[in-house]
């Protein structure tokens, strides 16, 4: 049985490939994959050969966002059965090492996680018709309304849930609280669909691009400020200290990690969701308002919950989806998910 698989050898270098698919073992169930979205790590790879310190050195398959139907089961797998939908967490911890054991499985030391070439040989991704996988990984859905394209956004929502138990608030409840969010791209729009959901009062979503702006708006966000024309329009938001309660910082541009402290009031919650390199922040305001500046990273139990939100449509990801092309015209997709003046996010579709 063979599969097409979407693979980069290197820098703007994709090719659409053949590879053999084994029969699931124990444990194990074989997916067709349905819907995989395009993330920013898969555009980094892409464009750049990677990010940061970690670099592609040898052909991988691209792909940790994706939803599919269940093709067949392996022995000892219980729960789940061919004809099944299901959200596909890529996530796999050793549930060994120390921070696995103290439930800290997003910083584990052997993780392995779809499409990542932080270690070497590199991990292999979802962007194939045909894959299989462990059956813990599978979250099935219940509503035959919701399609495997919402159920591929399961991965990202469980980013921004993670990020909202990061503020130091359950991701339940935030009833009351302001909150503005930078950058409006897919995490920045599922972080204001999260924040909404948890009750949030007030959510200003900032972006240098109206399209992306507009998603915003449609996904909760109260108000909308392009910062490239109208600057000054956050500029009563830093008076008296400032005024939100939380920021969620999904841009990494330095002077969006400026501007957010200097809107959030003293004892407020800076969370900084977006990836970058060495980025300038003020630490004079920092220690001055006492504000609390929190890193966060991946999810975990967050994935299972991201899945529920979005299989009773209590989080409804549709606006965010710009389009979806077969997985043989790859390169034109993922040319069009980097224009963020167009796109918010592109998904690859696959052969049932």
């Amino acid at each position: 049985m063979k599969t097409r698989v979407c693979r980069l050898h290197g820098k703007g270098d994709i090719r659409i490939e053949e590879i053999d698919v084994a029969e699931p073992g124990a444990g194990e169930v074989l997916v067709a994959m349905g819907a995989g979205g395009i993330c920013g790590s898969d555009l980094h790879y892409y464009h750049h050969g990677g990010f940061g310190p970690i670099r592609v050195r040898e052909p991988i398959i691209l792909g940790h966002e994706v939803a599919g139907t269940v093709r067949a089961v392996g022995p000892q797998v219980e729960g789940l059965a061919p004809g099944d939908r299901v959200a596909v967490n890529p996530s796999r911890p050793c549930n060994q090492c120390r921070y696995c054991l103290a439930g800290l499985q997003q910083h584990c030391m052997t993780m392995r996680f779809f499409g990542s070439a932080l270690r070497f040989p590199h991990e292999q991704g979802g962007f194939r018709d045909l894959m299989v996988v462990d059956a813990y990984q599978c979250v099935k859905l219940e509503n035959d309304d919701v399609s495997l394209a919402e159920a591929a956004c399961a991965e990202p929502l469980a980013v921004c849930l993670h990020a909202l138990n990061r503020a130091g608030t359950s991701a339940g409840n935030l009833a009351g609280k302001t909150a503005l969010v930078s950058g409006a791209g897919p995490i920045g729009a599922l972080v204001i669909a999260a924040l909404r959901h948890a009750g949030a009062s007030h959510i200003v979503a900032t972006d240098l691009q109206d399209a992306a702006l507009d998603v915003a708006r449609r996904m909760g966000a109260d108000e909308i400020i392009n910062v490239g024309a109208n600057p000054e329009r956050l500029d009563t938001y830093t008076e008296g200290k400032g005024t939100f309660d939380l920021a969620f910082e999904c841009s990494a541009a330095a002077p969006a990690v400026r501007t957010a402290i200097a809107a959030i009031r003293p004892q407020g919650t800076l969370v900084e969701v977006g990836v970058a390199g060495d980025v300038a922040v003020p630490l004079n305001l920092i220690v001055g308002k006492e504000i609390a500046f929190v890193g966060t990273h991946r999810f975990v139990g967050e994935y299972a919950q991201a899945v529920r939100l979005i299989d009773q449509r209590r989080i409804d990801v549709r606006p965010i989806i710009t389009g979806a092309v077969d997985l043989a015209e790859a390169p034109a997709a993922f040319e069009m998910a980097g224009d963020r003046s167009r796109a918010i996010k592109m998904q690859l579709t696959f052969a049932s």
